[in-house]
Protein backbone atom coordinates (compact mmCIF):
# COMPACT_ATOMS: atom_id res chain seq x y z
CA UNK A 1 0.00 0.00 0.00
CA UNK A 2 1.49 3.59 -0.95
CA UNK A 3 0.96 6.69 1.48
CA UNK A 4 -0.45 9.74 -0.29
CA UNK A 5 0.85 13.16 0.32
CA UNK A 6 3.60 14.56 1.98
CA UNK A 7 5.11 12.17 4.72
CA UNK A 8 7.53 13.23 8.01
CA UNK A 9 11.02 12.42 7.97
CA UNK A 10 10.17 10.18 11.24
CA UNK A 11 7.34 8.35 9.81
CA UNK A 12 9.88 8.10 6.74
CA UNK A 13 12.88 7.02 8.73
CA UNK A 14 10.18 4.75 10.58
CA UNK A 15 9.10 2.61 7.72
CA UNK A 16 12.59 1.98 6.52
CA UNK A 17 13.95 0.63 9.57
CA UNK A 18 10.85 -1.41 9.43
CA UNK A 19 11.45 -2.98 6.31
CA UNK A 20 15.22 -3.35 7.06
CA UNK A 21 14.61 -5.58 9.81
CA UNK A 22 12.65 -7.58 7.71
CA UNK A 23 15.09 -7.90 4.35
CA UNK A 24 17.04 -11.17 4.12
CA UNK A 25 20.42 -11.39 4.93
CA UNK A 26 21.69 -14.23 2.64
CA UNK A 27 20.60 -15.23 -1.08
CA UNK A 28 19.37 -18.21 0.04
CA UNK A 29 16.95 -16.69 2.36
CA UNK A 30 15.66 -14.47 -0.94
CA UNK A 31 12.08 -15.73 -1.77
CA UNK A 32 11.42 -15.58 -5.65
CA UNK A 33 13.13 -14.49 -8.86
CA UNK A 34 14.76 -18.24 -9.22
CA UNK A 35 16.57 -17.51 -12.43
CA UNK A 36 17.86 -13.94 -11.36
CA UNK A 37 19.47 -15.55 -8.17
CA UNK A 38 20.93 -18.41 -10.10
CA UNK A 39 22.70 -16.05 -12.13
CA UNK A 40 23.73 -14.12 -9.79
CA UNK A 41 25.00 -17.09 -7.43
CA UNK A 42 27.30 -18.39 -10.34
CA UNK A 43 28.76 -14.56 -10.43
CA UNK A 44 28.95 -14.51 -6.64
CA UNK A 45 30.65 -17.56 -6.40
CA UNK A 46 32.99 -17.26 -9.56
CA UNK A 47 34.05 -13.42 -8.20
CA UNK A 48 35.36 -15.02 -4.54
CA UNK A 49 37.04 -18.06 -6.66
CA UNK A 50 38.94 -15.71 -7.96
CA UNK A 51 39.19 -13.62 -5.42
CA UNK A 52 38.11 -10.31 -7.90
CA UNK A 53 35.70 -7.93 -8.09
CA UNK A 54 32.41 -9.09 -9.31
CA UNK A 55 31.19 -7.70 -12.70
CA UNK A 56 28.95 -4.69 -12.45
CA UNK A 57 25.39 -5.59 -12.04
CA UNK A 58 22.10 -3.31 -13.11
CA UNK A 59 18.96 -4.13 -11.49
CA UNK A 60 15.75 -2.80 -13.30
CA UNK A 61 12.12 -3.65 -12.44
CA UNK A 62 8.48 -1.53 -10.87
CA UNK A 63 9.34 -0.60 -7.07
CA UNK A 64 9.44 -2.65 -4.03
CA UNK A 65 10.72 -6.12 -5.87
CA UNK A 66 13.70 -5.89 -3.56
CA UNK A 67 16.57 -4.44 -5.82
CA UNK A 68 17.98 -3.03 -2.81
CA UNK A 69 17.88 -5.84 -0.53
CA UNK A 70 19.60 -8.15 -3.49
CA UNK A 71 22.55 -5.30 -3.41
CA UNK A 72 23.06 -5.62 0.11
CA UNK A 73 22.82 -9.31 -0.12
CA UNK A 74 25.92 -9.83 -2.85
CA UNK A 75 27.51 -7.45 -0.38
CA UNK A 76 27.23 -9.90 2.03
CA UNK A 77 27.76 -12.98 -0.20
CA UNK A 78 31.21 -11.02 -1.23
CA UNK A 79 32.24 -10.33 2.16
CA UNK A 80 32.93 -6.82 1.15
CA UNK A 81 32.09 -3.59 2.50
CA UNK A 82 29.15 -2.00 1.46
CA UNK A 83 28.74 1.65 0.26
CA UNK A 84 24.93 3.45 -0.67
CA UNK A 85 23.90 6.32 -2.88
CA UNK A 86 21.39 7.37 -5.22
CA UNK A 87 20.88 8.85 -8.36
CA UNK A 88 19.39 12.13 -6.96
CA UNK A 89 21.85 12.59 -4.33
CA UNK A 90 24.93 13.03 -7.20
CA UNK A 91 24.25 16.72 -7.74
CA UNK A 92 28.06 17.37 -9.30
CA UNK A 93 31.34 15.84 -10.39
CA UNK A 94 32.46 16.84 -6.67
CA UNK A 95 30.11 14.38 -4.87
CA UNK A 96 31.07 11.28 -6.93
CA UNK A 97 35.09 12.07 -6.74
CA UNK A 98 34.73 12.38 -3.49
CA UNK A 99 32.77 8.65 -2.80
CA UNK A 100 34.96 6.62 -5.46
CA UNK A 101 38.43 8.67 -4.20
CA UNK A 102 37.39 6.26 -0.65
CA UNK A 103 36.73 3.01 -2.83
CA UNK A 104 38.10 -0.33 -1.20
CA UNK A 105 39.48 -3.25 -3.53
CA UNK A 106 36.51 -4.89 -4.23
CA UNK A 107 34.00 -3.16 -2.62
CA UNK A 108 30.12 -3.04 -3.70
CA UNK A 109 29.24 0.45 -4.70
CA UNK A 110 24.87 0.45 -4.88
CA UNK A 111 23.48 3.57 -7.42
CA UNK A 112 19.82 3.14 -6.49
CA UNK A 113 17.34 5.62 -8.73
CA UNK A 114 20.56 5.29 -11.18
CA UNK A 115 18.48 6.88 -14.22
CA UNK A 116 18.26 10.17 -12.48
CA UNK A 117 21.80 10.81 -12.73
CA UNK A 118 22.92 14.06 -13.88
CA UNK A 119 24.44 13.94 -17.52
CA UNK A 120 28.23 15.73 -16.22
CA UNK A 121 28.05 13.38 -13.13
CA UNK A 122 26.75 9.82 -15.34
CA UNK A 123 30.12 10.96 -17.48
CA UNK A 124 32.50 10.71 -14.54
CA UNK A 125 30.99 7.37 -14.02
CA UNK A 126 31.93 6.04 -17.61
CA UNK A 127 35.74 6.07 -16.16
CA UNK A 128 35.19 4.63 -13.09
CA UNK A 129 32.94 1.07 -14.23
CA UNK A 130 35.64 0.92 -16.95
CA UNK A 131 38.52 1.83 -16.68
CA UNK A 132 38.76 2.03 -12.89
CA UNK A 133 39.93 5.77 -12.73
CA UNK A 134 38.29 8.98 -11.23
CA UNK A 135 39.37 12.05 -13.73
CA UNK A 136 40.01 15.53 -11.69
CA UNK A 137 40.28 18.94 -12.67
CA UNK A 138 43.13 20.53 -11.49
CA UNK A 139 42.57 24.68 -11.43
CA UNK A 140 40.75 26.41 -14.02
CA UNK A 141 40.54 28.28 -17.20
CA UNK A 142 43.17 28.08 -19.86
CA UNK A 143 45.61 26.43 -17.21
CA UNK A 144 43.45 24.04 -16.36
CA UNK A 145 44.67 20.10 -16.60
CA UNK A 146 43.07 16.91 -15.98
CA UNK A 147 44.24 14.53 -13.88
CA UNK A 148 43.48 10.42 -13.53
CA UNK A 149 43.50 8.95 -10.26
CA UNK A 150 43.55 5.16 -10.02
CA UNK A 151 40.88 3.22 -8.21
CA UNK A 152 40.56 0.07 -6.81
CA UNK A 153 38.52 -2.35 -8.67
CA UNK A 154 35.05 -2.49 -7.22
CA UNK A 155 31.65 -4.00 -8.14
CA UNK A 156 29.07 -1.31 -9.21
CA UNK A 157 25.46 -2.01 -8.87
CA UNK A 158 22.52 -0.17 -10.33
CA UNK A 159 18.92 -0.14 -9.62
CA UNK A 160 16.42 1.61 -11.56
CA UNK A 161 12.55 1.34 -12.23
CA UNK A 162 12.64 2.78 -15.96
CA UNK A 163 15.63 1.03 -17.68
CA UNK A 164 14.98 2.85 -20.80
CA UNK A 165 15.69 6.30 -19.50
CA UNK A 166 19.47 5.05 -19.13
CA UNK A 167 21.81 6.20 -21.97
CA UNK A 168 22.95 3.41 -23.90
CA UNK A 169 26.93 3.95 -22.98
CA UNK A 170 26.06 3.55 -18.97
CA UNK A 171 23.69 0.73 -19.23
CA UNK A 172 26.31 -1.13 -21.49
CA UNK A 173 28.82 -0.88 -19.02
CA UNK A 174 27.27 -3.09 -16.66
CA UNK A 175 28.12 -7.12 -17.11
CA UNK A 176 24.58 -8.46 -15.57
CA UNK A 177 21.61 -6.82 -16.25
CA UNK A 178 19.05 -8.51 -14.60
CA UNK A 179 15.11 -7.80 -14.10
CA UNK A 180 13.30 -8.41 -11.17
CA UNK A 181 9.25 -9.48 -11.67
CA UNK A 182 6.12 -9.53 -9.63
CA UNK A 183 5.77 -12.71 -6.92
CA UNK A 184 3.24 -14.67 -6.92
CA UNK A 185 0.96 -15.23 -4.47
CA UNK A 186 2.47 -18.18 -3.11
CA UNK A 187 6.07 -16.58 -3.17
CA UNK A 188 4.36 -13.80 -1.04
CA UNK A 189 2.37 -15.89 1.29
CA UNK A 190 6.06 -17.25 2.12
CA UNK A 191 7.35 -13.81 2.63
CA UNK A 192 4.85 -12.78 5.08
CA UNK A 193 4.54 -16.04 7.00
CA UNK A 194 8.27 -15.36 7.71
CA UNK A 195 7.98 -11.55 8.55
CA UNK A 196 5.43 -12.17 10.91
CA UNK A 197 7.88 -14.55 12.31
CA UNK A 198 10.48 -12.15 12.48
CA UNK A 199 7.86 -9.62 14.40
CA UNK A 200 6.32 -12.64 16.39
CA UNK A 201 2.96 -12.22 15.14
CA UNK A 202 0.64 -15.44 15.39
CA UNK A 203 -0.73 -15.76 12.32
CA UNK A 204 -2.51 -18.64 9.72
CA UNK A 205 -1.52 -19.84 6.62
CA UNK A 206 -4.68 -18.73 5.27
CA UNK A 207 -4.73 -15.36 7.31
CA UNK A 208 -1.19 -14.79 5.16
CA UNK A 209 -2.60 -16.03 1.75
CA UNK A 210 -5.19 -13.40 1.79
CA UNK A 211 -2.67 -10.94 3.02
CA UNK A 212 -0.16 -12.20 -0.10
CA UNK A 213 -3.13 -11.96 -2.44
CA UNK A 214 -3.86 -8.42 -2.15
CA UNK A 215 -0.17 -7.13 -1.79
CA UNK A 216 0.12 -6.33 -5.86
CA UNK A 217 3.05 -9.29 -6.81
CA UNK A 218 4.84 -6.82 -4.38
CA UNK A 219 6.98 -7.84 -0.86
CA UNK A 220 7.39 -3.87 0.19
CA UNK A 221 3.42 -3.91 0.04
CA UNK A 222 2.85 -7.68 1.49
CA UNK A 223 5.07 -6.43 4.64
CA UNK A 224 2.95 -3.29 4.84
CA UNK A 225 -0.22 -4.88 4.80
CA UNK A 226 1.20 -6.93 7.57
CA UNK A 227 2.02 -4.22 9.67
CA UNK A 228 -1.27 -2.86 9.52
CA UNK A 229 -3.40 -6.26 9.80
CA UNK A 230 -1.05 -7.00 13.21
CA UNK A 231 -2.37 -3.32 14.44
CA UNK A 232 -5.97 -4.22 13.65
CA UNK A 233 -5.49 -8.03 15.35
CA UNK A 234 -4.20 -6.37 18.40
CA UNK A 235 -6.74 -3.87 19.18
CA UNK A 236 -9.71 -6.21 18.04
CA UNK A 237 -9.29 -9.78 17.20
CA UNK A 238 -6.40 -10.72 20.36
CA UNK A 239 -3.06 -10.03 18.20
CA UNK A 240 -4.19 -13.43 16.40
CA UNK A 241 -4.29 -12.93 12.47
CA UNK A 242 -6.87 -14.81 10.62
CA UNK A 243 -8.45 -15.46 7.62
CA UNK A 244 -11.59 -13.34 9.03
CA UNK A 245 -9.10 -10.89 10.85
CA UNK A 246 -6.70 -10.21 7.91
CA UNK A 247 -10.03 -9.54 5.47
CA UNK A 248 -11.63 -7.31 7.99
CA UNK A 249 -8.51 -5.47 8.08
CA UNK A 250 -7.70 -5.25 4.31
CA UNK A 251 -11.47 -4.25 3.67
CA UNK A 252 -11.43 -1.81 6.22
CA UNK A 253 -8.23 -0.51 4.45
CA UNK A 254 -9.98 -0.43 1.11
CA UNK A 255 -7.88 -2.71 -0.54
CA UNK A 256 -9.90 -5.31 -2.38
CA UNK A 257 -9.01 -8.56 -3.35
CA UNK A 258 -6.59 -7.94 -6.03
CA UNK A 259 -4.64 -5.24 -4.03
CA UNK A 260 -7.10 -2.52 -6.07
CA UNK A 261 -6.46 0.35 -4.36
CA UNK A 262 -8.41 4.09 -4.25
CA UNK A 263 -6.10 5.16 -7.17
CA UNK A 264 -5.81 2.29 -8.93
CA UNK A 265 -10.07 1.93 -9.09
CA UNK A 266 -10.16 5.56 -10.06
CA UNK A 267 -7.73 4.88 -12.94
CA UNK A 268 -9.96 2.24 -14.14
CA UNK A 269 -12.96 3.64 -13.83
CA UNK A 270 -12.26 6.62 -15.51
CA UNK A 271 -10.78 4.90 -18.65
CA UNK A 272 -14.59 2.52 -18.40
CA UNK A 273 -16.87 5.40 -17.45
CA UNK A 274 -15.76 8.57 -18.50
CA UNK A 275 -14.28 7.55 -21.51
CA UNK A 276 -16.03 4.39 -22.76
CA UNK A 277 -13.23 2.00 -22.38
CA UNK A 278 -10.58 4.08 -24.49
CA UNK A 279 -8.34 4.66 -26.32
CA UNK A 280 -7.62 7.41 -23.76
CA UNK A 281 -4.13 9.51 -23.44
CA UNK A 282 -2.18 9.12 -20.31
CA UNK A 283 -2.05 12.77 -19.80
CA UNK A 284 -5.69 13.06 -20.04
CA UNK A 285 -6.29 10.01 -17.46
CA UNK A 286 -3.90 11.73 -15.03
CA UNK A 287 -5.56 14.83 -15.79
CA UNK A 288 -9.17 13.67 -15.00
CA UNK A 289 -8.14 12.01 -11.40
CA UNK A 290 -5.53 14.62 -10.51
CA UNK A 291 -2.38 12.27 -10.71
CA UNK A 292 1.03 12.84 -12.05
CA UNK A 293 1.22 10.97 -15.17
CA UNK A 294 4.83 9.30 -14.16
CA UNK A 295 3.22 8.34 -11.17
CA UNK A 296 0.23 6.33 -13.03
CA UNK A 297 2.90 4.75 -15.33
CA UNK A 298 5.36 3.76 -13.08
CA UNK A 299 3.28 2.68 -10.22
CA UNK A 300 -0.16 2.02 -11.41
CA UNK A 301 -0.13 1.03 -14.39
CA UNK A 302 2.24 -2.51 -14.28
CA UNK A 303 -0.11 -3.96 -11.88
CA UNK A 304 -3.32 -2.94 -13.93
CA UNK A 305 -1.22 -4.19 -16.56
CA UNK A 306 -0.09 -7.57 -15.34
CA UNK A 307 -3.94 -8.05 -13.96
CA UNK A 308 -4.98 -7.90 -17.70
CA UNK A 309 -7.07 -4.92 -16.79
CA UNK A 310 -5.22 -2.37 -19.35
CA UNK A 311 -3.65 -2.53 -22.62
CA UNK A 312 -1.53 0.24 -24.17
CA UNK A 313 -1.81 0.83 -27.58
CA UNK A 314 -0.56 3.49 -30.24
CA UNK A 315 -3.77 5.58 -29.79
CA UNK A 316 -3.86 5.26 -26.02
CA UNK A 317 -5.02 3.17 -22.62
CA UNK A 318 -7.81 0.92 -23.72
CA UNK A 319 -10.29 -1.21 -20.75
CA UNK A 320 -9.88 -5.07 -21.48
CA UNK A 321 -13.04 -7.13 -21.50
CA UNK A 322 -11.44 -8.84 -17.81
CA UNK A 323 -11.99 -4.85 -16.33
CA UNK A 324 -15.43 -4.68 -17.34
CA UNK A 325 -16.24 -7.74 -15.82
CA UNK A 326 -14.37 -7.49 -12.80
CA UNK A 327 -16.38 -3.38 -12.55
CA UNK A 328 -19.23 -4.72 -12.61
CA UNK A 329 -20.17 -2.33 -15.91
CA UNK A 330 -21.52 -3.36 -19.31
CA UNK A 331 -19.59 -2.29 -22.23
CA UNK A 332 -20.76 0.36 -24.84
CA UNK A 333 -20.79 -0.05 -28.39
CA UNK A 334 -18.22 2.00 -29.52
CA UNK A 335 -16.97 3.11 -32.56
CA UNK A 336 -14.16 1.79 -34.02
CA UNK A 337 -13.39 -1.90 -34.92
CA UNK A 338 -11.12 -2.83 -32.18
CA UNK A 339 -13.59 -2.13 -29.82
CA UNK A 340 -16.41 -4.31 -31.36
CA UNK A 341 -14.34 -6.52 -32.10
CA UNK A 342 -13.53 -7.23 -28.22
CA UNK A 343 -16.97 -7.35 -27.31
CA UNK A 344 -19.11 -8.72 -30.10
Amino acid sequence: MREKGIISPALREDERLFEAGLRPKRLEEFTGQTRLKENLAIAIEAARQRGEAMDHVLLYGPPGLGKTTLATIIAQELEVPFEQTSGPILQKKLDLTGILSHIRPRQVFFIDEIHRLLPDVEEMLYAALEDFRVDILVGSGPGARTHSLPIPRFTAIGATTRQGLLSAPLRGRFGLVLRLNHYTAVELEQIVLRSAGLLEVPIDAAGAAEIARRSRGTPRIANRLLRRVRDYAQVRAGGRITLEVARDALDLLEVDRFGLDEIDQKIMLTILEKYGGGPVGLNTIAASIDEQPDTIEEVYEPYLLQLGFLDRTPRGRVATAAAYEYFGIQPRRLRGGLQRALFE
